[in-house]
């Protein structure tokens, strides 16, 4: 079976994209290497094509009420614009996806993974037969893209007829750009400032061009999916197949804040209910490690002479130059300041577990957990 192409397949071709087979589409893992791209967005602005995520729209005057019986966040809540982090749950609780729900004008969108998407679409079709709403996928009709960086709502704003500094986080305008109707929402996957785009194919290529002849004197760079995996990992933003699975539940990972579960009912909801009072459950951590090697996913995580947990993610950190790891372990093993190591390929290397996020930016400054101060001020400032 071929793979699936963005409206931009020819121009990642063109401009040094390296093409790979991510979850049925063809990508650009990188175009020059992932640590340039990496820091671009950290101190100026990259530029993403995120066309493979899926886009649902849900139109009709029960299209709320279906959401909300099958989220585990609130959906009849959202005020107009606003986007919200959720989850989808199987009857045991475990995640099916992981989802942006965005309340628009006239209808509701759920963006989810492009490796989850068919499955979603499956399974909602499955759960929504009562309500009155129809689902429509417009995942091939459209592009887009994410704009992420310090620089990126100066770089946005001439194309946006709006003002976009007074839009909040988590929000979302329908406005147009040039000639076509365009989404544009704040949220981001790399713990930085920064928008999505969601445009008609046709404008596709116009708007990707537009940004980056914008941000070309300001250091903006095309970025591929390489760095967007180091820096949503600096973030601690879990991603699905790694942190996320069916045997995952939303406790353990640490979404607490997008599980509601007080006068709500939906798939997983008496699972999770009694997982909320379970003591024993795994817990997702973040690692430093001692060394420059690379725990990578599947590496086993020791504690007291045992076996306590395996990493699910693990990068050498372009910010910080240091080894580091999200892992799942048991609770006797999850404190903050507990020493453990990681058998990579048979050797014990000494981590320390550290609080989750590594890297957050908040206005325009960036929080950094304590035991990574010293290492953050020697990486931007050495």
């Amino acid at each position: 079976m071929s793979l699936a192409r963005t409206p931009l397949f020819d121009w990642h071709s063109s401009h040094g994209g390296r093409l790979v087979d991510f979850a049925g589409w063809e990508m650009p893992v990188q175009y020059t290497s992932i640590v340039p791209e990496h820091k671009a967005v950290r101190t100026a602005a990259g530029l993403f094509d995120i066309a493979h995520m899926g886009r649902l729209f849900f139109r009709g005057p029960q299209a709320a009420q279906a959401l909300e019986s099958l989220l585990t966040n609130e959906v009849l809540s959202l005020q107009p614009g606003q986007v919200r982090y959720s989850l989808l749950t199987n009857d045991t609780g475990g995640i099916l996806d992981d989802v942006l729900v965005y309340r628009l004008a006239h209808e509701h969108m759920l963006v989810v993974n492009a490796s989850n998407r068919l499955k979603v679409v499956g399974w909602i079709q499955r759960h929504i037969g009562s309500f009155d709403v129809t689902l429509h996928d417009e995942t091939a009709s459209q592009f887009m893209l994410a704009l992420q960086g310090p620089r990126a709502l100066e770089l946005l704003q001439p194309l946006v007829p709006q003002p976009l500094a007074p839009l909040k986080y988590y929000f979302a305008i329908e406005t147009t750009i040039g000639t076509a109707p365009a989404i544009v929402s704040r949220t981001g996957y790399t713990g930085e400032d920064g928008f999505e785009v969601i445009v008609p194919n046709a404008a596709a290529v116009d708007v990707w061009e537009r940004l980056i002849a914008a941000g070309a004197p300001v250091g903006l760079l095309p970025c591929g999916l390489g760095c967007r995996d180091t820096l949503r990992l600096e973030a601690a933003m879990p991603l699905y197949g790694h942190e996320l699975n069916e045997q995952i539940d939303p406790l353990s990972a640490g979404l607490k804040f997008a599980v509601k579960l007080e006068g709500r009912s939906f798939p997983g909801h008496p699972s999770l209910l009694a997982r909320l009072r379970d003591t024993t459950l795994p817990r997702r951590v973040g690692l430093r490690l001692a060394g420059r090697r690379i725990a990578r996913e599947g590496t086993p995580v020791h504690f007291g002479g045992s076996a306590v947990g395996q990493v699910t993610s693990g990068t050498f950190s372009p910010t910080f130059e240091q080894s580091l790891a999200m892992a799942y372990v048991t609770p006797a093993a999850a404190a903050v300041g507990t020493q453990v190591t990681v058998d990579i390929r048979g050797q014990h290397e000494p981590a320390e577990v550290v609080k989750l996020p590594f890297y957050k930016r908040v206005a325009n400054a960036m929080l950094l957990s304590p035991p990574l101060v010293a290492f953050a001020w020697n990486a931007l400032f050495g």
